[in-house]
């Protein structure tokens, strides 16, 4: 299963990458996930949550 944002639904994206003599050859973005222990439910679970979300304040955080 690949890793994806439990909040936004953000995962992997995938394009070109282009060298300066213009050959093109695959790549990939990976989102910058955090595990977090996170309210879910009313009850503490552990998620991937992107930083976008955690700084936005979509995820309660658990202490």
């Amino acid at each position: 299963m690949a890793k994806r944002c439990e909040i936004c639904g953000k995962e992997k994206t995938f394009g070109n990458k282009i060298s300066f003599s213009h050959s093109r050859s695959n790549r990939s973005w990976s989102p910058n996930l955090r595990k977090v222990k996170a309210i879910v439910n009313g009850s503490p679970k552990r998620i991937y949550v992107c930083t976008r979300c955690l700084r936005s304040g979509k995820v309660k955080r658990a202490i």
